[in-house]
């Protein structure tokens, strides 16, 4: 551990080079006298440095140019027409705007020539606006042949917490988009789909820490945008691939004593597909990826002492067989040059069985004082439809999108529960049925200027998620009354934005301002006896967005951001029935959460240079009315104890850290790269009343704790096409509510060989090599204390090979 930890601290200031942007100049020439257009007139683009010629256009017949591909930098433009004046005029290209229309530029018959003005822009990169990170997925060797959360494991700032949320500089506050849209996959709040979510089939995953007004206000820690290949060549293009794995191999702690145990050595088998076929105006796109596997998806031991002097220790493994497919596709319509329609849908289907044998220990006398034996079937199903229109205008970059959209995401699950002890022998039986319907229209406007753009949209979106419970309680049943047997929870959004980008010589501005009106229900069934009433609630919003860029050199920015957000707690946070996986842990949610919002607060900096560059930001964020789970004890049953995990609103926090990520080729064929991020999680004292299943108070003592974490990964590219990646994770200790997560962290390595004049890419890999990635979490609360390790499926073995078409 020693050994790893200095390799990471000593390496820690690399991260992965960011590829170039290429910018669009667009403009008019007419007369100056008669405002007359001037066809076929010379455009020329010097380098501002040695005014040597780049490139160049000639005027149409209506006085217009266009010049496409130009790489970022700083330019002259010089403007020629027989029996005129030239003109020149400085072009700053940035990187932060991709499209620059000069408008209508006058040129002279007789006037004095205009004196030259130089200009002095700086060279940039894809992040050059130091507000988004790209990673291609390509090069994630380490991870290869798994899936999208699986290659985030090593992006900078992102971490996971227990229940597989993805968490940005130590916050779960995170919307997931695909191809920049939400969906039912991802969820609202909800982030499953991405364990399933093959990354075989993404071209790239971007990171936006601090997003503009043209994004929803959710999710405070930010923006993760997860984006489909789709090849732009014509003919048939794509790939095949099968993928063979191995996980759990080894097993971080004996099972409790019981027949099942936990599964290690687990199989899993995955043939993937991706194809695109380009021809004339059409272009059809499919992914598609099928599972078939045994899996650990959790893996939970609990030990609870009690003030009493009880002490018990169980596990929960979820052992699960499973059976999945993606289908992802659709047809892009290019109607004519100005018009184009986009086709998509997905469709993921899911079925898993989970089998679990629960013992819980009496750790004074060795003894067993319960035995719980349990088996879920359940059923996920999403779906996604969408129509995507565009119209671009004459200018390049002024176009109107709008998209219209239908998600469905349905879960059916069944818990069938044997209670075999001397506490009781029974049998209870649960089932979940919901369905979540989600419907959003949304326009966009954008419009170029000579010196940046102004965007504009509104947006829809209408959500509901009515839920069916389901009880067959059995003797003495351990399954709380009066809950009722249907839950009703709704949404509405109404929103629009307004964002303006500047982009000048020494400074850039971006300003932006969403308004949000947002309408809830949560309606639930007359039967239930822990909450009297129903609840919806109405609220209108101002998220304003603010960011200034300073440019100090050819090689620096530094730039200043200030965002308002806020985080709505999803159906899952509401939901009032609890789950038995565990019935004396049971985790519920609570249906009078409100939001939480957040002012965010950053600075940062990029400084490039010829073979890496360093980026390094601080951060502040403000959050009222955090929600989170909080743990309380119901001692109603005179038998035993259950502990409650239930959703609270829990006061003010603060989150302040410093992220660092830098890169560095240290030859031809070797590079590193790494990420360390250093955050304090302070949260303020907070006293509240639990209402589920008895009115009784909690209390979150103040706290504040800081925690880091580091992430290394080393590329070398070998003789005879071979590419060898090692990498590195470390996450410390972490405070929590009442308690704080223990440190962890993975090593993981991957080669990849490169077949058949490079039509063929054969990887293996292999996660978690020491299988050290675990949770691992330490809670006290009145009455008891509690730690709580989750050695679930982290450790994995993979065989891929991939065709290209």
């Amino acid at each position: 551990m020693k050994k790893i930890l200095s390799v990471v601290l000593l390496l820690c200031f690399f991260i992965p080079g960011f590829s170039q942007n290429s910018v669009t100049v667009t403009g008019q020439l007419s007369d100056g006298v008669t405002q007359e257009t001037l066809p076929f007139a010379n455009v020329t683009v010097q380098s501002a440095v040695d005014n040597s010629m780049i490139t160049g256009a000639i005027t149409d017949e209506n006085g217009l140019f266009e010049i496409l591909g130009l790489p970022t930098g700083k330019y002259s433009l010089v403007f020629s027409f027989i029996g005129y004046e030239s003109v020149t005029k400085p072009l700053i290209a940035g990187g932060l705007n991709s499209i620059f229309n000069l408008g209508q530029i006058l040129l002279q018959p007789s006037a004095e020539q205009l004196a030259e003005v130089q200009v002095i822009g700086q060279e940039a990169s894809t992040n050059s606006d130091l507000n988004k990170k790209s990673f291609n997925l390509d090069n994630n060797i380490a991870q290869a042949g798994g899936s999208v959360l699986d290659a985030m494991k090593t992006m900078p700032g992102v971490t996971f917490d227990q229940d597989g949320k993805v968490v940005l500089r130590g916050s779960d506050k995170v919307v997931v988009l695909i191809d920049g849209k939400q969906s039912s996959l991802t969820g609202f709040g909800n982030q499953k789909g991405l364990s399933n979510i093959p990354a075989s089939n993404i071209e790239k995953i971007e990171i936006i820490n601090n997003p503009s007004a043209k994004y929803d206000a959710n999710g405070f820690a930010g923006i993760v945008n997860i984006i489909y290949k789709k090849e732009t060549q014509n003919g048939l293009n794509g790939d095949v691939g099968l993928s063979f794995g191995l996980g759990a191999l080894g097993k971080r702690i004996p099972d409790t004593p019981t027949d099942l145990g936990s599964f290690s050595v687990n199989p899993k088998l995955i043939p993937s597909i991706n194809l695109n076929y380009r021809k004339g105006k059409l272009n059809y796109f499919l992914q598609s990826e099928f599972i078939v596997q045994e899996a650990l998806p959790n893996n939970e031991f609990t030990t609870r002492n009690y003030d009493d002097g009880r002490n018990v220790i169980s596990q929960v493994p979820e052992n699960r067989k499973q059976f999945r497919s993606i289908i992802n596709g659709g047809i892009d319509y290019n109607l004519d040059d100005k018009n184009s329609f986009t086709f998509s849908g997905l469709y993921d289907r899911e079925r898993h069985i989970d089998t679990s044998q629960v013992a819980f220990i009496d750790l004074n006398t060795n003894s067993r004082n319960r035995f719980y034996t349990w088996e879920e079937e359940e059923v996920t199903r999403y779906i996604n439809a969408a129509i995507n229109y565009k119209h671009s205008f004459e200018q390049p970059g002024h176009n109107l999108s709008a998209n219209a959209q239908y998600t469905q995401g349905l879960e059916d699950e069944t818990y069938s529960l044997n209670d075999s002890s001397a506490v009781r022998i029974g049998r209870d039986k649960t089932n979940i049925r919901a369905i979540e319907n989600t419907t959003s229209l949304a326009t966009d406007y954008v419009k170029p200027l000579s010196n940046g753009r102004l965007e504009l949209g509104a947006k829809l979106r209408i959500r509901r998620l009515p839920v069916d419970y389901t009880i067959t309680p059995g003797n003495e049943s351990i399954i709380y009354p009066g809950l009722g047997t249907f839950s009703d929870w709704g949404e509405n959004l109404y929103a629009g934005y307004v964002n303006y980008l500047l982009e000048k010589e020494f400074y850039d501005i971006e300003a932006g301002l969403r308004a949000e009106q947002t309408d809830v229900f949560y309606d639930l069934d007359p039967a239930n006896t822990y909450y009297p009433n129903n609840d919806a609630y109405d609220y209108f919003e101002l998220f304003p967005s603010a960011r200034f860029t300073f440019k100090l050199n050819e090689n620096n920015k530094i730039s200043a951001f200030y965002n308002r957000r806020i985080d709505r707690p999803g159906e899952p946070e509401l939901r009032v029935f609890p789950k038995y996986d565990d019935p004396e842990l049971l985790k519920v949610g609570n249906p009078y959460l409100r939001p939480q919002f957040t002012d965010a607060f950053e600075v940062a900096h990029k400084y490039s240079w010829s073979n890496g560059s360093l980026f390094s930001a601080v951060y502040h964020r403000i959050i009222q009315d955090q929600y989170m789970r909080i743990f309380s004890i119901d001692d109603s049953d005179p038998n035993y104890d259950i502990v409650n995990r239930i959703y609270q609103n829990t006061g003010r926090a603060t989150n302040t850290g410093l992220e660092l990520l830098l890169s560095q080729d240290l030859t031809e064929n070797w590079s590193l790269s790494s990420t360390v991020n250093w955050y304090s999680n302070a949260i303020d004292q907070y006293e509240g009343t639990v209402l589920f299943p008895f009115v009784r108070p909690f209390v979150i003592e103040e706290s504040t704790a800081n925690a880091w974490n580091a992430k290394l990964s080393s590329e070398l590219n070998l003789p005879s096409d071979y590419t060898f990646q090692v990498t590195g994770v470390y996450y410390s200790d972490k405070n929590i509510p009442q308690g704080k997560e223990l440190s962890r962290y993975s090593v993981d390595l991957g080669v990849k060989k490169s077949l058949w004049n490079k039509k063929a890419e054969l990887t293996f890999s292999a996660t978690d090599i020491f299988n050290r990635f675990g949770i691992r979490q330490e809670v006290t609360n009145a009455g008891f204390t509690a730690i709580y390790q989750n050695y679930f499926e982290t450790q994995l073995f993979r065989l891929g090979l991939k065709y290209k078409i």
